[in-house]
């Protein structure tokens, strides 16, 4: 199997994975990345404000780029 990294993005702060994840199949890879973006998601609901966050995913192997997932989460407050 072959072992990717799952580098966080947040804005513009980067939290490179350096352990890694061992997958079958790059449709696992995709599984695993979009699981961990709606988790970051769920967990920025709290702290958004009104100004919104981007968070992405950029996955990684050994020879470089597979796979890069983002999200823009977003308030637009119609009322208060």
């Amino acid at each position: 199997m072959r072992r990717y990294y799952f580098d966080i993005k947040e804005g513009d702060e980067i939290f490179p994975d350096e352990e890694g994840l061992e997958l079958s199949t790059i449709e696992k890879v995709q599984e695993e990345a979009a699981r961990s973006l709606a988790d970051m998601a769920r967990d920025a609901v709290g702290t958004l404000g009104t100004s919104g966050r981007q968070m992405s995913i950029e996955v990684r192997d050994d020879s470089g780029p597979v796979l890069h997932l983002k999200f823009t989460f977003a308030v637009e407050r119609r009322r208060h």
